[in-house]
């Protein structure tokens, strides 16, 4: 019985010992992996098109990642449902760094608030690594409408209820939200006229049948240098860089309203913390440079470099303001 009970004891602390064995070995194997990252080719899903800023963001900062670290960074775009598509092929890949997502404001904070069910949690599947850049919206006006500053407009749509209209892409897109909040926040009621495409709206806003637009900083520039529209104000906090004597949504009497495209790197959630801060402290790194700084200038943006802990808290407080917005504006995705 003693031969036995001895037996079994030994038995077990030999599986202890294989057990402690194995698991040191799997975290001393994690550790080289991560201490050799990156040692293979990074993917960038981007779940919008070509071209678009989120689209220059990132080929822009995975170009300097590639020559800073020999290795490859390949940009994956992957639109589809109004960033829904690829925001979901980036949540299901491995937890390893090696699939980086450069997410915004519409794939991450209006889509959880705008659809009843997604294939992923955008809280519980990605951590936030580090803001990029942001970049205001300029609320535009057709030159026939008979007053010339966003103070006056919101004074006149309070004067005629529902009876000038505003334009958007479609229903929940960032340009039917951000008038929403405008609405809501300053106490107007204006009519809503959707569209599918952005040539329309610009053809019907220089014509006068729609008075405003929320249109993005590049486009509103064109338009306005060359005469076709007025900016009325911008959505940013504070004026922009890009156009310095265009006054805030906030100067024309509606106070704390601020609404910006931003622009952010997420990782899948489980990704290991030190690569998390290596891809936080690299991009940050890319983001001071003077020629990534003037290329994202161009696109009229900010750059906005900060920690994954601020970025993380950035972006619980733009999910609860877009379920906010969209909760009063009664929005659903189309």
């Amino acid at each position: 019985m003693g031969s036995l009970v001895n037996d079994l004891r030994y038995g077990l602390a030999l599986t202890m010992l294989m057990c402690a064995a194995n698991t040191a070995s799997a975290a001393s194997t994690a550790m080289d992996a991560t201490a050799s990252y990156p040692n293979r080719p990074i993917r960038i899903v981007v779940p919008f098109t070509p071209g678009g800023s989120a689209d220059v963001f990132a080929r822009v900062i995975g170009q300097k990642m590639s020559e800073a670290w020999g290795q490859q960074v390949v940009i994956d775009n992957r639109a589809g449902s109004g960033g829904v598509l690829g925001t979901e092929i980036a949540a299901a890949a491995p937890q390893d760094g090696y699939t980086l997502m450069l997410g915004n404001t519409a794939n991450i904070a209006i889509n959880a608030a705008l659809y009843r069910k997604l294939p992923y949690d955008t809280v519980r599947d990605f951590t936030p690594i580090t803001l990029v850049a942001k970049a205001p919206y300029v609320m535009v006006a057709s030159p026939s409408v008979s007053v010339g500053t966003a103070r006056e407009f919101i004074a006149l749509a309070k004067s005629k209820p529902r009876q000038l209209n505003y334009a958007s892409l479609g229903s929940g897109s960032a340009s039917h939200l951000t008038a929403e909040m405008l609405q809501t926040m300053a106490g107007i009621k204006l009519t809503h006229v959707p569209y599918k495409i952005l040539g329309s709206v610009l053809t019907d806003l220089i014509s006068g049948q729609v008075q405003i637009f929320f249109l993005g900083m590049v486009s509103a520039q064109s338009q306005i240098k060359g005469g076709r529209l007025r900016a009325f104000a911008v959505t940013g906090a504070k004026r922009s860089a890009a156009m310095p004597d265009v006054p805030t949504v906030i100067e024309a009497g509606v106070p704390d309203y601020e609404v910006v495209a931003w622009y952010g790197m997420f990782a899948p959630h489980g990704t290991p913390r030190a690569v998390i801060t290596r891809v936080s402290a690299e991009t940050a790194r890319i983001l001071n440079l003077p020629d990534v700084r003037e290329r994202l200038s161009a696109e009229g943006a900010e750059v906005s470099a900060n920690t994954p802990e601020q970025f993380t808290a950035y972006v619980k407080s733009e999910m609860a303001k877009w379920s906010w917005v969209v909760q009063k504006s009664g929005a659903r995705a189309e």
